[in-house]
């Protein structure tokens, strides 16, 4: 007979004690989408200009989706606070380049907190019927908020953004960023959700079966990638290169700075120098028969902060510039008033009258053009205390009347809101131009993610945009969004181009905020549902 034995646990082996795994699992549990959430943040910020890679955000947002759906609004929270986080610390890094990292990290943490709330709201509805409609419309919810508050709004990120070279464009002219935005994100839920589908109907061997598939809500997830482009495939008749009203030739003119930063003001007279010199330089090569002769010129914000009201010698060099050329040019100047208030103004220069008409930038950059909360701020960064003076706000909208045609003027960050574009549309203009002084954050993304907005805007109104830039990138963009003229870093150059002039309205200027008005309402309505729906399971499990 052979004798047998019990095996024991060898010497030192020690086999993990369910309490140990099951700690361990609980942790991964929530560090997997934790780092889901982060990540597909940082998707989304890959699929912003200077990269064409926008199709990016479709998986961004499936990823997204799988991280939030059947949490707790509170799991909900911290998970979109992530994904703010993985989004907008690196799309909004040019903020610090010359003044540091505190600045810029406490701005991404604050509109993080947006996100936060968005994805609270995800992850509550993320168990009704239809979902990506539902979680499509509270991130619209999410970045209406955060183009209205705090500080008169901060829109930077919103994701129609990001889709200027994508298939979605058309959607712009159809129901403006809202509307563009919210197609986007709403195929990117879609994608999750049939593919959530399609793994939940798999039997134990991992083959579809069709017999569990649920055919109503596979429908809805279907739709919910197909009716977004199969809208951006209806709206493209809506974007029209035709010349309604004839065309014009216009001059955009890059002349320079000195140097890049912060300090680039302090060589106030040489960047007004050298936007006189290239206008000059521009009206010797129309002379010569090798330049087009401009209808009209458009220099950058910031090209004269002299203020050529009160300096003879920026008036004279001015005015010598613009009857070299012959043509109207709008300046950038910054302008005090009498009553002591500063603007930045752009202002319309006649070679025969002078300065006629102005118009005063209304949305004023917070921390750059003014300093809200200033005593603490200034316990952040020392460098607050170069904007000495805070600029006041225009009224009215900017229209120009340059050599017959209606010129635009939404100045630099104006470009970022709706309402800025849209109401010099509505109030007659032809063309579009964006004066931008871009020189503070050097050689940054931000130029990039800015011209994004123009070409955005360019196809919501259908109108031609011009971009003078101080120290580029400068652009001439086509009502479609093509650009067909840019210039290069940090060198003297001007952009003449003949555009179209259109006078028709999209539907997208027509209606307004009213598209952004009903997805809100639509974000209302399905938090109401779901907040309704677990009161009630909540009071039949107590019953």
């Amino acid at each position: 007979m052979t004798a047998t034995t019990t095996p024991v646990d060898e010497p030192g082996r020690l086999d993990p004690e369910p309490a140990q795994t099951s700690r361990a699992a609980r942790v991964l549990r929530r560090l997997v989408p934790a780092a889901a959430a982060a990540l597909s943040g940082v998707l989304l910020y890959a699929s912003f200009p200077p990269r064409t890679l926008w199709w990016l955000s479709l998986p961004a947002f499936a990823v997204f989706a799988w991280s939030l759906r059947g949490r707790t609004w509170k799991a909900g929270l911290g998970l979109g606070y992530l994904f703010g986080l993985g989004f907008l610390l690196p799309l909004l890094v040019w903020t610090g380049v010359e003044v540091g990292p505190a600045p810029w990290l406490a701005l991404a943490a604050i509109e993080a907190l947006f996100v936060a709330l968005v994805g609270a709201g995800i992850a509550v509805v993320s168990r009704l019927p239809g979902f990506p409609l539902w979680a499509a419309a509270l991130w619209i919810a999410g970045e209406a908020a955060r183009a209205r508050v705090p500080f008169n709004g901060f829109p930077w990120g919103k994701v129609a953004f990001g889709q200027a070279d994508g298939v979605f464009l058309p959607l712009a002219a159809l129901g403006g960023t809202p509307v563009l935005g919210f197609a986007v994100v709403l195929c990117g839920f879609g994608l999750y959700e049939i593919v959530r589908r399609v793994l939940d109907a798999r039997d134990a061997d991992g083959v579809l079966d069709v017999r569990r598939v649920r055919r109503g809500a596979t429908a809805a997830a279907v739709l919910s990638v197909l009716v977004p482009l199969a809208g951006a495939f209806a709206a493209r008749p809506l974007v029209s290169d035709e010349a309604e009203d004839g065309t014009a030739t216009v001059a955009a003119v890059q002349g320079n700075v000195p140097r890049a930063g912060l300090n680039f003001n302090a060589q106030r007279r040489a960047v007004l120098d050298h936007h006189v010199r290239e206008t000059e330089r521009l009206a010797a090569e129309v002379r010569a028969g090798k330049v087009k002769r401009p209808d009209f010129v458009l220099w950058p914000e910031n090209s004269s902060d002299i203020d050529p009201f009160t300096n003879p010698d920026a008036r004279a060099e001015i005015d010598r510039a613009v009857k070299a050329v012959g043509v109207p040019l709008s300046v950038g100047g910054v302008v005090e008033t009498e009553d002591g208030k500063l603007f930045n103004e752009q202002i319309l220069w006649d070679p025969e009258k002078g300065p006629t008409s102005t118009y005063d930038k209304r949305q004023i950059q917070p921390f750059g053009e003014y300093i809200p909360l200033r005593s603490f701020i200034g316990l952040l960064s020392s460098d607050i205390g170069k904007v000495r003076q805070d600029f006041s706000r225009g009224s009215e909208p900017g229209v120009f009347t340059m050599a017959g045609t209606k010129v635009g003027i939404a100045t630099c960050y104006e470009a970022a809101f709706d309402w800025a574009v849209r109401d010099t549309v509505t109030h007659g203009a032809q063309l579009i131009s964006v004066p931008s002084n871009n020189a503070t954050f050097d050689r940054s993304e931000m130029t990039y993610q800015q011209l994004a907005m123009s070409r955005i805007r360019a196809v919501e109104h259908s109108r031609a945009v011009a971009v003078p830039v101080t120290s580029g990138v400068s652009a001439v963009i086509m009502p479609d969004g093509d650009v067909v003229a840019k210039t290069k870093w940090f060198t003297a150059d001007t952009l003449v181009e003949d555009v179209p002039l259109r006078s028709s309205q999209t539907p997208a200027t027509e209606l307004g905020v009213l598209p952004e008005g009903i997805l809100v309402l639509i974000a209302a309505g399905g938090l109401g549902w779901a907040v309704t729906s677990a009161a009630r399971a909540k009071r039949s499990r107590q019953a």
